[in-house]
């Protein structure tokens, strides 16, 4: 497709820049969305019956190894063209934030900095108990493994069904909202709340909104560009727009 020409006048005299991104955009590398992971000896459970506080108090080892197994899926997984190619827009920007619904750190292996991680990342962990971050944990046959400040159940450090985000994550999307010159929504469904407001947030304060995704959305008409098709194509031909 045909980038236009208005878009990448506005890119070259705006510095102020936010981005969101869906499931779509880790698609891509062939990450399963949450509901595709559903197979083989997983087939018969509902995310839902395992993603929930609930769920982790009732039967902690099963919910810790349907975590292993999904972290195992997106160990093998790249980051795509559309990664690399948010990572090159945050160095020439001023102000940048990438604001991701993805629980994979697919962003940050490829290259981007300033990232607003709004369901958390399944590579890290915290303690079910006292809330203790772990980045790694003692392979010692325990399972889950256990907090080395309190002793409980580490959990993934995600948002589970029935939580909150946490306030600093949700204030930092929706300031970079509100302040951004252009925000580019790419591969998000817009349907999920509270990530579906943040475009709109930035139309309401003057942005100019780009929708990146191979599928029209509700946001689709109200988007100052609408760019139909996969962040790994489009990104990479605005990118190499701007380089000249």
């Amino acid at each position: 497709m045909e980038i236009p020409a208005a878009l990448i006048q506005t890119l070259r005299q705006t510095k102020k820049w936010a981005v969101l991104t869906g499931a779509g955009v880790s698609a891509e590398s062939g990450v399963p969305t949450f509901r595709d992971a559903q197979t083989g000896l997983w087939a018969k459970y509902r995310p839902e019956e395992l993603a929930t506080p609930q769920a982790f108090r009732r039967d902690p080892k099963l919910v810790w190894e349907w975590y292993a197994w999904r972290r195992e899926l997106v160990s093998r997984a790249e980051p795509n063209a559309g990664h690399l190619a948010l990572a090159q827009l945050e160095a020439w920007a001023e102000q940048f934030t990438l604001i991701t619904q993805n629980v994979d750190g697919l962003h940050a292996r490829a290259g981007s900095r300033n990232i607003v991680e709004l369901h958390g990342n399944i590579t890290r962990a915290k303690c079910f108990e006292c809330g203790r971050y772990a980045e790694t944990w003692a392979e010692d046959g325990s399972v889950p493994p256990q907090c080395e400040s309190c002793g409980g159940w580490l959990r993934p450090d995600v948002v589970w069904f029935g939580e909150a985000l946490l306030p600093a994550a949700l204030n930092a999307a929706f300031h970079a909202a509100q302040t951004c010159e252009v925000f580019f929504s790419i591969g998000a469904s817009g349907l999920v709340e509270p990530a579906a407001s943040l475009p709109w947030e930035a139309l309401r304060a003057g942005a100019v909104v780009v929708e990146i995704n191979p599928n029209p959305t509700p946001l689709s008409e109200a988007a100052t560009y609408a760019l139909n098709g996969a962040a790994g194509m489009v990104l990479p031909k605005i990118i190499k727009i701007l380089a000249v």
